[in-house]
C-alpha cells in the first residue's frame, strides 16, 4: 500500500478512473431520462455523486485494480473489475434502499451505471495495453516499418505456447522477430488467426511456405521424443534456421519466459512425459528450514540449490571441494538476489573433522548429500578413491547429521547401485546401506533417491560426443546395443525434492526413468542436431564396453519390495533394515584394505559386503 502511494503513475490512474466514474454515473442518468434529467433527480444525483465515486474507488482498491500495470491488463484484471463494480453497486443500492427507500433514485440507473463502469474502465485499460504494448495492428505496422532488420518468423504450434509467443513478441519493444504465420495439425484451427497472425496450414506443409519466412520457431514445450524428431527433420529439410521455446522444466523453474528462444537440444528428443510435483508438500518440507547441500557445485547439486531457493529456506549452506564449481554457483546465487541467507564452504566430505565442525556450527535440519565420484572407468582404476569419497564421505555426512540432530538426510544415489558390476556402483550401494542404517536408531529420517543418467551432468558422456562431433568425428560408442535411462537435470532435481518431502525414513525412492534410450540413436540425433548426416558426414566407431560398464542398467535389485507411492513418477522400496554397527564395522575394514591401494583386494572386500556385486572382469 505504501509503495503504491509513492508511485506517480498511481495518481494518474486514480484521476483517470475518477473522471470516468463521474462520467459513467452522469451518463447513466442521461440514458435513463432520454438525455434530459429532471431537476429533482439531478439534485439527488449531485448529492450522492461523491459517495458513489468514493465507494467505487474503495472497491477498486480492495480488488487490486491498482496493484497491476495497465500495460499488462489481462482477463484476471477484468474479472476483478467485474467483482469491484458488482460489490460497489450492491453496497450503494443497499445504502440508498435503507436510507431513502429509493425515493428520488431510479432503480434502473444503477443497472446502467454497473454496466457502463465495467465497459468504460475495461475499455480504457485494454486500450492503454494495446498502445503501450504495440499490439494494436496500426502501431505494430509502424514498428515493423521502423525495423526492416526484423526476421520473419514461422511458428510451429498454434496452442497456448504459440499464442504466448506471438503476444510476447508483440509486447517486446525491441523485438528481433516478426511472426508471419503459424502451423498446426489441428484442422479446426486452419484459416483462423491468433492476435492477427494467421494459421497457414499443417506442420508437414512448412516447406510450402519456405519463401515467406527466415526462421522457424517450434512453440510446443510439451512435444518430446519421436514427434520432436519428426518436426526437427522437417525444419532441417527447409534449410532455414530453427529454434524452440524452453522446455516445461525450464518454465517451471521460473528462470525463463516462453519468449526465450533457444536451439533445439538433445533433451527435446527424450520421450519424457511432463511431471507434476506437490508444491505444497515441498514447501512444507523446506520453508524456514536450515538446509545443507554437499556437492553443491556439481550438476545435480547446483540444480537442487536453484530449486531449494524457491521454497524460502531459513538458510542454505553450499558445500563443495571444487573451488571453480563453488564459485560459479555462488555468483549465480548472488546475482539472483533472492534474499535467502547463503553460505559457501570449500570443503571435502572426506575431511571428517572439518565436516563435523561445519555441522555443529550451522546445525542443518535438512541435508542433501549429492557429493560423489561418478566416472565409472576412472573409479575402476582408482577404487580406493571411490571408497574414500563415496563411502567414507557418506559415513562422515551421516555421522555429522546424526550428532547435530538433523531432521532428514536425502542421499542422491544411482541405478548403478543395482546389481553393481563397477566399483562406482558398489560404493554407491554401500553408501545407500549406510544411509538406511541411520533410520530408526537416531531420530534422523534418512532416505535415498535412485535414478539413472542425467543429460548434461558432469559424469555424462554427452559432452564427449559433442566435442567429437565438433571436431568432425568419428564419434566413439562402446557398443551398438548399449542402452541407458536418461532424464533432464531439472526433472531429476524436482523429483529428488519430491521424494525427500515424501520420505518418512528408511526408504529407497526410485525415479521413473521411462524407457531406456539406445545410445547409438542418441548419437545419431546429436549429429543431426549439428547439421550433419550420420555415417555420411560423421561416422560412428564402436570401441567396446569400458571397465565397469553394462549393456543396460537396472533400477531394482532382486528381493527388493517395490511399491507405488502417491506420485506416479516415484516408486519406493521399504523393509530393508541394516545393522548399523555391522555396516560401520564393514566400512572400517574396507577403509583399512583401501589404504593398501590394492585394487583387487578392495574389490574382493566390496564383494564380501555386497554379495550381488560382480566385479568387471576384462575379456581376453
Amino acid at each position: 500500500m505504501i509503495h503504491m502511494l509513492k508511485r506517480r503513475n498511481f495518481y494518474l490512474m486514480l484521476m483517470v478512473d475518477v473522471v470516468l466514474l463521474v462520467g459513467v454515473h452522469v451518463s447513466a442518468y442521461l440514458l435513463r431520462f432520454d438525455m434530459t434529467i429532471p431537476a429533482p433527480f439531478f439534485e439527488s444525483m449531485l448529492a450522492s455523486l461523491p459517495s458513489v465515486i468514493l465507494c467505487k474507488v474503495v472497491a477498486l482498491f480492495i480488488f487490486g485494480l491498482y496493484r497491476g500495470m495497465w500495460r499488462y491488463t489481462s482477463y484476471i484484471d477484468m474479472w476483478n473489475l467485474v467483482k469491484a463494480a458488482t460489490t460497489s453497486t450492491a453496497v450503494i443500492v443497499v445504502f440508498i434502499l435503507y436510507a431513502y427507500h429509493f425515493r428520488g433514485y431510479p432503480r434502473s440507473v444503477f443497472v446502467i451505471d454497473w454496466f457502463l463502469t465495467i465497459l468504460s474502465l475495461g475499455f480504457v485499460r485494454f486500450l492503454i495495453r494495446l498502445v503501450l504494448a504495440r499490439n494494436f495492428p496500426f502501431f505494430w505496422q509502424l514498428a515493423l516499418r521502423k525495423k526492416p532488420q526484423t526476421k520473419r518468423l514461422l511458428i510451429v504450434g498454434a496452442g497456448n505456447a504459440g499464442e504466448k509467443v506471438v503476444r510476447e513478441l508483440y509486447e517486446t519493444t525491441n523485438q528481433k522477430y516478426s511472426p508471419i504465420g503459424l502451423l498446426d495439425d489441428d484442422q479446426s484451427k486452419l484459416g483462423k488467426a491468433i492476435h492477427g497472425v494467421p494459421v497457414l496450414g499443417m506442420i508437414a506443409e512448412m516447406d510450402n511456405f519456405r519463401d515467406d519466412y527466415d526462421e522457424i520457431l517450434i512453440a510446443a514445450p510439451t512435444c518430446k521424443g519421436r514427434r520432436m524428431r519428426e518436426i526437427a527433420a522437417m525444419c532441417e529439410k527447409t534449410g532455414k534456421p530453427f529454434h524452440t521455446v524452453p522446455s516445461m522444466w525450464e518454465l517451471i523453474a521460473g528462470n525463463v519466459s516462453v519468449k526465450t528462444i533457444r536451439d533445439v537440444t538433445l533433451e527435446d528428443f527424450l520421450d519424457r512425459e511432463e511431471i507434476s510435483i506437490n508444491e505444497d508438500e515441498i514447501q512444507s518440507f523446506l520453508r524456514g528450514k536450515r538446509v545443507l547441500v554437499t556437492g553443491a557445485g556439481g550438476s545435480i547439486g547446483a540444480e537442487l540449490v536453484r530449486h531449494i531457493e524457491r521454497y524460502h529456506p531459513a538458510s542454505l549452506v553450499l558445500v563443495d571441494f571444487s573451488e571453480y564449481n563453488l564459485f560459479k554457483i555462488e555468483m549465480e546465487f548472488i546475482q539472483r538476489n533472492s534474499g535467502v541467507a547463503m553460505t559457501t564452504i570449500l570443503m571435502d566430505v572426506k575431511d571428517r573433522d572439518a565436516l563435523r565442525m561445519l555441522f555443529h556450527r550451522e546445525r542443518p535440519e535438512v541435508v542433501f548429500h549429492a557429493a560423489a565420484y561418478k566416472h565409472v572407468p576412472l573409479q575402476e582404476l582408482h577404487p580406493w578413491e571411490a571408497v574414500f569419497n563415496n563411502v567414507v564421505g557418506t559415513a562422515n555426512v551421516v555421522d555429522a547429521a546424526k550428532d547435530t540432530g538433523a531432521e532428514k538426510i536425502v542421499f542422491v544415489s544411482t541405478d548403478k547401485a543395482v546389481k553393481p558390476v563397477s566399483v562406482m556402483g558398489a560404493t554407491k550401494r554401500l553408501a545407500e546401506m549406510l544411509v538406511e542404517s541411520l533410520n530408526g536408531k537416531t531420530g534422523v529420517k534418512s532416505v535415498s533417491v535412485r535414478f539413472g543418467n542425467v543429460l548434461g551432468s558432469s559424469g555424462s558422456v554427452i559432452p564427449l560426443f559433442q566435442e567429437q562431433i565438433s571436431r568432425g568425428g568419428p564419434v566413439t560408442v562402446t557398443h551398438p546395443d548399449v542402452e541407458r535411462y536418461f532424464m533432464s537435470i531439472p526433472e531429476a532435481a524436482q523429483l529428488i525434492l519430491q521424494a525427500g518431502a515424501m520420505g518418512e525414513g528408511g526408504e529407497v525412492f526410485i525415479l521413473d526413468m521411462g524407457r531406456r534410450v539406445k545410445i547409438l540413436d542418441m548419437v545419431y540425433d546429436m549429429i543431426r542436431l549439428n547439421g550433419y548426416e550420420p555415417e555420411i558426414d560423421i561416422t560412428v566407431d564402436f570401441i567396446g564396453l569400458r571397465p565397469g560398464e553394462k549393456l543396460y542398467e537396472e533400477l531394482i535389485t532382486e528381493g527388493e519390495n517395490v511399491l507405488p507411492t502417491n506420485h506416479d513418477k516415484i516408486l519406493v522400496i521399504r523393509g530393508n533394515r541394516f545393522n548399523r554397527q555391522e555396516i560401520f564395522h564393514n566400512v572400517e575394514d574396507l577403509v583399512n584394505v583401501s589404504r593398501s591401494r590394492d585394487a583387487e583386494a578392495i574389490k574382493r572386500k566390496l564383494q564380501e559386503i555386497i554379495p550381488e556385486y560382480r566385479p568387471y572382469a576384462p575379456t581376453a
